[in-house]
């Protein structure tokens, strides 16, 4: 096996390379790349490898901008630092992903899952896809809202508010310092804009915080009941369909 190590850190790339001489003895490191530039001319002028190992943020950008550049021939591991939530739908599309540090058995799991594809078979690794990666790792979520209060306005922190509640149609946040107010969002469109990591929607009427559980509670037919902080709903319940993403989120 040949293959082409493109990471910007000098310790991070001589780490990969010596994990991949112990995991494949053999193995051929044809280069180590630091930048997005370099990569596309080393591709462009060089046969494909057999496999390349690329971290996700060079020095001169995100390394999927190298996919829009020239053509990648050769299937991808990518390594990050960006949570893995952010990756699944991009996921398919690769070999693997590896979380930074790199693990040698996460990096020898990867290998094993390369092996196994034909040799024939190379990952779709189509510009609609990568762009909507690019799209995903750059986004910037909601830092905070404008309310109305009488003849006034407010912000409000995203970081204060504990939980969203549709109530008849109408959207309603609660704050730390307990304060309700209406917002002119659906939970739906709150989905979109708010940060995964520090939200979740637990069913149809909530989007909770993990800050706002105040206790948990096992329930019927493998739900979970909840109780708020600032919440006088004794009915908040986990919809059973997301119990298991919902501890997933809980336990990160």
């Amino acid at each position: 096996m040949n293959a082409l190590i493109i990471e910007d850190e000098p310790q991070a790339a001589q780490r990969m390379e010596t994990l991949m001489k112990k995991i494949v003895p053999g193995v051929i490191i044809l280069s180590k790349i630091d930048s997005i530039s370099k990569s596309v001319e080393w591709i462009k002028s060089h046969p494909a490898p057999d496999l390349i190992l690329m971290d996700i943020q060079l020095a001169d950008g995100i390394s999927f901008n190298i996919f829009e550049l020239c053509e990648v021939k050769s299937p991808v591991i990518f390594t990050t630092a960006f949570d893995e939530y952010a990756l699944k739908a991009f996921k398919v599309n690769s070999i693997d992903y590896i979380l930074k540090p790199v693990d040698e058995a996460e990096l020898e799991a990867a290998l094993k899952k390369y092996r196994s594809l034909s040799a024939n078979v190379r990952p779709n690794l189509k510009l609609e896809n990568i762009e909507q990666a690019i799209q995903m790792l750059t986004k910037k979520y909601k830092s905070r809202f404008v309310i109305k209060v009488g003849e006034h306005l407010r912000s409000i922190e995203v970081t204060d508010i504990l939980f969203f509640v549709s109530l008849e149609k109408t959207t309603f946040c609660h704050t730390r310092e307990n304060r309700k107010n209406i917002l002119d969002f659906t939970l739906d469109e709150l989905e979109e804009i708010l940060d995964p990591n520090i939200f979740f929607r637990i069913n149809r009427k909530y989007i909770i915080s993990a800050g706002s559980i105040q206790d948990m509670i096992s329930y019927t037919n493998s739900r979970l009941k909840l109780v708020l902080k600032n919440s006088d709903d004794n009915d908040v319940i986990v919809a059973r369909e997301r119990v298991q993403e919902f501890k997933e989120w809980l336990d990160r």
